[in-house]
């Protein structure tokens, strides 16, 4: 079984909570924005850094904090934030992950890529209602599986060529409506299950508040946290 983490956020909250709920696992696989926004940046790295068997891959998080130019200006005091409490190694390396991993997979779901929003991109993505640009972000990608996050909504239904669409949701931060942590399992045979757990997610969002002091991004955060979703 592969056990998929994506969008985590330095909750660790949220991530001790998963980790607590799922089953026993022989791989995971971790699909970036690890640190970036939440309370626990450093710990929750070290916390991901214990688990066996792990196949990273890279988000915009990690490539903003290593080029801080590259981000839009809302999210500018949350690098800042991060780089500063990570420190140049772990910036830096972090942003060398590679942006993309092929998995083995059982069931006979054919090849199976795993990135962070698109094959074209880390911040494109797809949502759970088809849209007209879907072709051009698999990037040639089919048929088989792509498991992909940064919407941090769940969700798995296939496309055109072939291709499944495999979200897990996000660890730190769902948006759709629902505060408990959501990742998925792949199981031996490629039956992938969506799961869920709760935790104390007010709790995370005023140790946003606590740890970072007031700022716009902070409040932002902190109210995606406690609602659930990206429209605060």
């Amino acid at each position: 079984m592969i056990g998929v983490l994506y969008d985590i956020h330095g909750n660790l909250p949220a991530l001790k909570a998963v980790l607590g709920d799922a089953p026993p696992v022989e791989r995971w696989l971790l699909g970036g924005d690890y640190a970036l926004f939440g309370a626990w940046p450093v710990e929750t790295l070290a916390r991901l850094r214990e688990l066996r068997g792990a196949t990273w891959i890279r988000g915009n998080g990690e490539r903003w904090s290593a080029a801080p130019t590259e981000a839009p200006a809302a999210v500018q005091g949350a690098v800042a934030a991060a780089r500063e409490a990570l420190g140049p190694a772990a910036v830096a390396e972090l942003a060398e992950l590679p942006g993309e991993a092929t998995l083995a997979a059982g069931g006979g779901v054919g090849e199976v890529l795993a990135c962070h929003g698109s094959p074209v991109s880390d911040v494109r993505s797809f949502y759970p209602e088809p849209a007209s640009d879907e072709e051009e972000l698999l990037g040639g990608f089919g048929p088989g599986r792509l498991i992909f996050g940064h919407t941090h909504l769940a969700f798995r239904r296939t496309v055109a060529g072939g291709v499944e669409l495999v979200n897990p949701g996000s660890v730190g931060m769902p948006f759709d409506g629902d505060p408990r942590p959501a990742y998925a399992v792949i199981h031996d045979d490629g039956v992938v299950e969506h799961r869920r757990v709760g935790y104390d997610h007010l709790a995370s969002a005023a140790a946003v508040r606590d740890r970072f002091g007031p700022a716009p991004w902070t409040e932002t955060v902190a109210r995606r946290i406690e609602l659930s979703r990206i429209d605060v």
